[in-house]
Formats: C-alpha cells, sequence, structure tokens
C-alpha cells in the first residue's frame, strides 16, 4: 500500500471514529457524575435510593439499544454505512442536549427526571448501532491481514472519550467547590459534548462509503434482513455471550470506577477520576495491540486466554484492593483489568463482524453488541452497587466480571461446533 493510500485508510478511520467518541463521552460523563446528578434531578431521603435512581438511568439508556440496533441496523444495511453513521450522530446530540439543559428537580418537580430519562433513552437508541456500524465500516475498508488492527480503533475512538471526560472532571474537581459542582458544574462536560457536535458532523459527512458496500448487486428489505436475523438466531446467541465479556469488563473500569473509589473505597474524587484517566490511557495502548496479534494468531487463542486469566485473577485481585483501599491499589487492579480488556475486545470487535452474514452484518453486530449491553454491561455499576449492598462484600463486583468472562469463555468454545452456521468472510476466520 502506497504511502498515500496509508494516508487516506488513516484519514477514513479518523472520521469515522469521531462520532464514536462523542457516544462514549456523553456516557462516561453521565456515569461520572452519577452522584451529582443524583443530587440535582433525582432527590430522595436516602442517598442509596438517589444514586441506585441515577445508575439505573444510566443503565436505561442501554435497554434502547437493541431497538436501536434493529431499527438503525437495518437503515444502515439498506442505505449505506456513511448515512446511517451521520444519523446516528444526529440523535445522539439531540440526547446529550436533553440531558445538558434540563432543570433542576426543584425547578420544575417529577418533570426533570422524567426529561432526562427521555435523554438518555434517545442516547441509547442512537447508540444501539453506532459501534456496530463503525465497526462494519472499518472493517469493510480494512487492508489484508489487518482487519483486527482497523477495527481496534472503534474502541479507541471511546477511550479517548474517557481520558478526555476524566481528565475534564479533575479539572472541575480542582476549581469549583463540591456546592458548585453539585449546583451547575456537573453540567459544563454536556455543554462541551454540544459544542463539539458541529466539528464531528462535519468530519463524518465528508465520509466515503465502503467499496464491500457498493459492490452489493442486491440490497435486502426490511422482511429480508428480519428473516435473515431469524435464521441466524444462534449467531446472535453467540454474539451476546461474545459480547457480555467485553461490555462488563469496559463500564466495570471506566464508568464505575469513580463511584467505586469514592463511595466504597473513600478515595477522593480527584484521585478515582485520576485512576480513571489512567485506565482510559492503558486501554488506548492495548486496543490496537490486541487487535494486530489476533491478525497473527487468530482471534479464538486470545479470546479463550484473556476469559480464562480473569476467571483465575478478578476476585483475589479486588478482594487485595479492597482489604486495604487505596489509590496504588486501585491502580493497579485497574490497570490490569484494563490489559484484560484491551486484549479481548481487540480480538473480540473484529471476529464479532467476521461470523456476520454480510446481508446483516451491522444489524446482527450491533443487535448481538447492543443486547449484551442492555442485559448485562449498562448495568453493571447499577448492579456492582446492589451487590456490595445486599452482601457487605466490597468486592462483589468482581464475581459479576467473573460471569461475564464465563459467558465470553463459553461463547468462544461454541464456535465451530456442530449446527452451530456462522458466515464466512473470505479467509478472515481461518486462522481460528
Amino acid at each position: 500500500m502506497s504511502t498515500q493510500e496509508a494516508f487516506s485508510k488513516a484519514r477514513s478511520i479518523f472520521r469515522v471514529a469521531s462520532g464514536n467518541f462523542l457516544e462514549m463521552y456523553d456516557f462516561m460523563v453521565y456515569a461520572y457524575y452519577a452522584s451529582y446528578i443524583a443530587h440535582d434531578i433525582f432527590p430522595s431521603n436516602s442517598e442509596f435510593a438517589s444514586l441506585i435512581l441515577t445508575l439505573g438511568t444510566f443503565g436505561a439508556g442501554y435497554l434502547m439499544r437493541p431497538l436501536g440496533a434493529i431499527v438503525l441496523g437495518i437503515y444502515i444495511d439498506r442505505h449505506g454505512r456513511r448515512s446511517g453513521l451521520i444519523l446516528t450522530l444526529l440523535l445522539m446530540a439531540v440526547g446529550t442536549s436533553i440531558i445538558a439543559f434540563t432543570p433542576p428537580y426543584r425547578t420544575i418537580g417529577i418533570v426533570a427526571p422524567i426529561v432526562v430519562v427521555s435523554g438518555r433513552l434517545l442516547q441509547g437508541f442512537s447508540a444501539g448501532v453506532e459501534l456496530g456500524g463503525v465497526s462494519v465500516y472499518l472493517a469493510e475498508i480494512a487492508t489484508p491481514g489487518h482487519r483486527g488492527f482497523y477495527c481496534s480503533w472503534q474502541s479507541a475512538s471511546q477511550q479517548i472519550a474517557v481520558i478526555c471526560a476524566a481528565l475534564l472532571g479533575v479539572t472541575l474537581s480542582s476549581i469549583l467547590p463540591p456546592a458548585s459542582m453539585a449546583l451547575w458544574g456537573w453540567r459544563v462536560p454536556f455543554v462541551i459534548g454540544c459544542l463539539i457536535v458541529p466539528l464531528l458532523f462535519w468530519l463524518r459527512r465528508s465520509l466515503a462509503e465502503t467499496e464491500v458496500f457498493l459492490a452489493r448487486k442486491q440490497r435486502p428489505g426490511v422482511s429480508q434482513i428480519l428473516a435473515s436475523l431469524g435464521a441466524h438466531w444462534k449467531i446472535i446467541v453467540v454474539g451476546v455471550l461474545l459480547s457480555t465479556m467485553t461490555t462488563v469488563c469496559f463500564y466495570l473500569i471506566t464508568a464505575y470506577t469513580p463511584t467505586f473509589g469514592r463511595v466504597v473505597l473513600h478515595l477522593t474524587n480527584r484521585a478515582s477520576l485520576m485512576v480513571t484517566l489512567c485506565v482510559g490511557l492503558s486501554n488506548f495502548i492495548w486496543l490496537p495491540i490486541g487487535g494486530a496479534i489476533s491478525d497473527q494468531v487468530g482471534r479464538k487463542p486470545l479470546l479463550i486466554f484473556f476469559a480464562v486469566a480473569t476467571l483465575i485473577s478478578a476476585y483475589p485481585a479486588m478482594s487485595w484492593l479492597v482489604s486495604n483501599p487505596s489509590v496504588a491499589r486501585l491502580l493497579m487492579v485497574e490497570l490490569w483489568f484494563s490489559c484484560i480488556f484491551g486484549c479481548y475486545n481487540g480480538a473480540m470487535v473484529p471476529f464479532l463482524a467476521e461470523i456476520m452474514p454480510q446481508e446483516v452484518r451491522t444489524t446482527g453486530f450491533a443487535l448481538a453488541f447492543s443486547l449484551a449491553t442492555a442485559i448485562f454491561g449498562g448495568f453493571t455499576p447499577a448492579i456492582s452497587t446492589y451487590l456490595i449492598h445486599v452482601t457487605g462484600n466490597s468486592a462483589m463486583p468482581a464475581v459479576w466480571l467473573s460471569m461475564a468472562a464465563l459467558c465470553g469463555l463459553s461463547a468462544t468454545m461454541l464456535v465451530g461446533w456442530p449446527g452451530l452456521v456462522l458466515a464466512k468472510w473470505e479467509s478472515s476466520v481461518s486462522s481460528e
């Protein structure tokens, strides 16, 4: 590949991943400021009840993902990757604006949480196909033998969002007193997200359609896509189980870390956000490495190795952390989980794209991933908080992560079994 072609590919990766940045930025900002949103939008006599309502609303956005995956996925599989990705960006921007500018509970009463929930649902609807659309786009423009590396930049762009959101949180915590943060400071990151939308929209408008999509001689109708999804339900189930491991791990080490560090470990908000920032940077490094390694040794060896590593190490690591909480211990445990997430996800995303039939590649990928996120990943902060509350064991989030690892391991072992018909994408799965 010539230098000019390589530069063109790099620009395409940057353009398509830019909108993915906004999706994850908005979701992380909501999670990072959950305790402030609980006070301003979901007030209650019980601090635990307010926090659960807020984290439940965070998870509720993921309940819309399967619907968005089907509706918007069908749109993308029929009308093209480019137009669908522009639409998802616009929907995400509207949802973010709703949350940013909703008056507090003390001003408009019960309307405030209702409006914020509607904003989260709209964000979830658009995000339902965002990751699938971006992953499929990157997979289809990838050069031979480098699909894992290309796909890794979908998740890598999300880590930039984690870093930016955490860095902004650290800055705001340093210059604003807690009272101001609770009153209006938590809205600042959402407003910033709204302000960068025009730039992201301009970047996505310049995307070119993928050659793979343009080469298709027939565009399936809605009924055909739905029928194909039904015919390939086994692949969807495998995809859900594969994605459970990566979604639970990701939201545990990013979205839940600030709350876990502050509420459970009793560390400062600034320290917890600094750890989260380091996790985002670590994820950004490990994801391309995991994708590139999977291009060389195959997807399945990495998926199996890191799922087993999670089962062996998750609970002991977190038990060690909570036995004597400190910023150093939190950082060490989170960086280990980050390595697991980055390498597993680097192999999982291209693998999931490769086993999906071409006619429903975006819809199938997005549906599988969004179901995993809706059922397991998105509720990880709320489930972790609940498990700790009812058991009194601060290491219980590791049990939840181990369950997810067992799902991922089972799905990986199922691939290729007799009776499980999987799509083949050129020679993409031959090394597995």
